[in-house]
C-alpha cells in the first residue's frame, strides 16, 4: 500500500467521498494516512467544484485512533514527545475540519477510539452506524482526551458526562451517543452508506455560502455574547443576502419549483 493509498478519494455529485484505508489496522492513525487526508482536505478547500465532504472508514472499524506499534516503547527507546505529535498532525487536522467552508459530514462505521472518535465529532454532522461504539480511550494508556476532545464533549453532552466518559474509556453505543446529543442520527448499519452518500449530495446541492455562514455561526456562539452574535448574524446575513443563491432561492419559492443552487 503506497502513502496515498491510506485515504481513498472518489468525488461525484459535488461531494467529495474520503475513506480511511488501512483496514488491518482499523484506520489507525500513522504520519501517511495524516498527510493524505489533510492533503484531500486541502483540495476540497480549493475545489469550487466540491461543495460537500463525506468521511468514512473501511473495513470493519471508523478510526482506532493512533497506531500504537508506532509508539512501542518495549525496547527501552526514549518516550516521543506527543505535544509535537499534536502540534504536527492532530490539532491542524481538526482545525481544518472546523475551518473547511462546506459541510463534512462523518459516517461512522464501526469503532471510533481515543482520536478517531473525536476527530469524527469534530465534522459537521455525524452519523453511525448502530452497531458503532465511540471510546475515548485515552485513560486506559495513562493519556489525556486530544484532537479537541476535551473542547467538544462538555459542549456536546455537558461536563458530568464528559469527566465519566474521558475518564473511565468507557464505550458508548451509537445509539446512547445520539440520545445524548454526541452525533446527530443512529441509523441500521446496512443503511449507513446510502443515508449519509445522500446527505452528503443533499448538502453539496444547496446553497454553500449559506451553509458555510451557518457553520461558522454555530461554532462560535459557544464562545460569544448575544449582542456579539446578533451582529455576528447580521454580518453573515448581509453577505448571504447578496449571493445568487439567494437570488435563486426566492424566485423558486415564489415560482413553486425546487431551487436550483450554484453554490454562488
Amino acid at each position: 500500500m503506497t502513502d496515498r493509498d491510506t485515504v481513498l478519494a472518489e468525488q461525484r455529485d459535488g461531494c467529495l467521498f474520503l475513506t480511511l484505508n488501512r483496514p488491518d489496522r482499523l484506520n489507525a492513525f500513522n504520519e501517511a494516512m495524516h498527510h493524505a487526508l489533510r492533503k484531500h482536505l486541502t483540495t476540497a478547500t480549493e475545489d469550487s467544484s466540491i461543495r460537500a465532504v463525506l468521511l468514512t472508514g473501511a473495513g470493519r472499524a471508523f478510526c482506532a485512533g493512533q497506531d500504537l506499534s508506532d509508539r512501542d516503547m518495549r525496547g527501552g527507546g526514549e518516550a516521543p514527545d506527543l505535544g509535537v505529535t499534536l502540534e504536527t498532525l492532530y490539532n491542524p487536522l481538526v482545525r481544518q475540519i472546523r475551518a473547511l467552508r462546506k459541510p463534512v459530514i462523518c459516517a461512522v462505521n464501526g469503532v471510533a477510539a481515543g482520536a478517531g472518535a473525536n476527530v469524527a465529532l469534530a465534522c459537521d454532522i455525524v452519523l453511525a452506524a448502530q452497531s458503532a461504539r465511540f471510546i475515548q480511550a485515552f485513560s486506559k494508556i495513562g493519556l489525556v482526551p486530544d484532537s479537541g476532545g476535551t473542547w467538544l464533549l462538555p459542549r456536546l453532552i455537558g461536563e458530568a458526562r464528559a469527566k465519566a466518559l474521558a475518564m473511565t474509556g468507557e464505550p458508548l453505543g451509537a445509539e446512547t451517543a445520539a440520545s445524548w446529543g454526541l452525533i446527530w442520527k443512529a441509523v441500521p448499519d446496512t443503511d449507513l452508506m446510502t443515508e449519509a452518500g445522500t446527505l452528503a449530495t443533499q448538502l453539496a446541492a444547496g446553497a454553500t455560502t449559506g451553509l458555510a455562514l451557518t457553520k461558522e455561526l454555530i461554532q462560535s456562539a459557544a464562545d460569544q455574547s448575544l449582542d456579539r452574535q446578533l451582529d455576528a448574524e447580521r454580518d453573515s446575513q448581509r453577505q448571504a443576502g447578496r449571493t445568487n443563491d439567494y437570488r435563486e432561492g426566492v424566485t423558486a419559492f415564489l415560482e413553486k419549483r425546487s431551487a436550483r443552487f450554484t453554490g454562488a
